[in-house]
């Protein structure tokens, strides 16, 4: 049979989704042993970093320390998400089980992720109604929302507020004792996995104050440095990483179901964030985003790899940002509501702030 790997032409449609995840089943493989290890030295590396905001005494050193464990929380939470995705390991409930493992630090529910994120945002991502992460409101929707509402809004999408988008609308609403409105379905193991993160912060918070009293610190300095600090830290990260892989001037979100699957959405919806020094590598390269949604079985280990196939074989069709702090906040000050009619990002006055798709009649 003859390969289909070679680079498509910006002219010619895209591949169907199977073909292109053939192109990636080299990348596919995944090892039992090397991704436990990294879990275990991540693990030990956090733990080493909140003895340090206990036992340091200088505030900055203790300060220095939080942000920094707030940073690898980040680092355990996306190992959790390839087990949460089976693509860490080729065991499936040891998954599940390092998955739990790793979510602990940023007391996330590992079986309310697995829905939210498995089945809704990678199932429908960029669909409104669907998918919920970061979805646009039209200026309809947004003129009937209340004063506090509209406030809000405008405070998550100023660029300055993405870990306070993610602890509210994400973590609080949808995974921590989430009500039947925001999670119709209720199963025992969500239940069973918030009393896990409960137990879990709650052994976090008697480290803290048992180191604090051990070495003579004050407890409500070390709370502030080993718990709080680094839990901020940690939100204000994963809310802007999925804010940066799925807003931009280029990215289209969809209100018809079968127009959203034509548009070829693991790719069109999707942006590959590079950062200069080869920094990505510190997020277990999640940053190469297009390649995870293509295939989620590609572990992290793979997904620069398979990233760089893709760009290779689909030119032009993937959206590849280099990371500015000026692309950020201009991104922030474009993608304030979506015109579903235009196909376009606009300002909340409704001015155009992308290209708006022409439909023909």
């Amino acid at each position: 049979m003859q390969s289909t790997e070679r680079p498509i032409p910006p002219g010619e449609p895209i591949p169907h989704r199977k073909i292109i995840r053939e192109w990636l089943i080299p990348m596919a493989q995944r090892v039992t042993l090397g991704a436990t290890i990294l879990l275990c030295i991540d693990y030990a590396v956090w733990v080493a970093l909140l003895f340090g905001a206990v036992y340091l005494d200088a505030w900055w050193a203790k300060l220095l320390c939080g942000l920094i464990a707030g940073f690898w929380i980040g680092r355990l939470f996306i190992i959790g998400h390839d087990a949460c995705h089976q693509s860490l390991t080729p065991r499936r409930n040891l998954n599940k089980w390092l998955g739990r493992i790793a979510f602990l630090p940023s007391l996330t529910p590992y079986s309310l992720w697995d829905i939210g994120h498995n089945v809704v945002h990678h199932g429908y991502t960029n669909l409104k109604g669907f998918d919920f992460v970061w979805a646009p409101l039209t200026q309809e929707e947004f003129s009937k929302l209340s004063i506090g509402g509209r406030l809000l809004d405008r405070i998550y999408r100023s660029g300055w507020a993405p870990g306070l988008y993610y602890m509210i609308e994400i973590w609080w609403k949808k995974m921590v004792f989430p009500n039947a409105k925001e999670m119709p379905t209720r199963r025992s193991i969500f239940i069973q996995d918030n009393l896990l993160i409960c137990s879990f912060a709650l052994i976090w918070l008697s480290a803290m104050v048992g180191g604090a009293v051990a070495f003579d610190q004050s407890i409500a300095l070390v709370l502030l440095m080993g718990v709080a600090v680094p839990f901020l830290f940690w939100s204000a990260m994963i809310g802007f990483v999925v804010y940066v892989h799925h807003t931009h001037v280029k990215v289209s979100w969809h209100d018809d179901r079968a127009e959203w699957s034509k548009a070829q959405p693991f790719v069109s919806t999707t942006v590959h964030l590079t950062f200069p020094f080869n920094i990505g590598s510190l997020l277990h390269h999640i940053m190469e985003h297009t390649a995870h949604h293509v295939d989620m079985s590609i572990p992290l280990y793979k997904l620069k790899q398979a990233q760089n196939k893709l760009e290779a074989l689909l030119p032009g069709r993937i959206i590849v940002q280099p990371f500015s702090w000026h692309w950020y906040f201009q991104t922030a000050r474009d993608c304030k509501l979506y015109d579903f009619t235009r196909k376009c990002w606009t300002d909340y006055k409704g001015r155009a702030t992308s290209t708006p798709v022409l439909i023909s009649a």
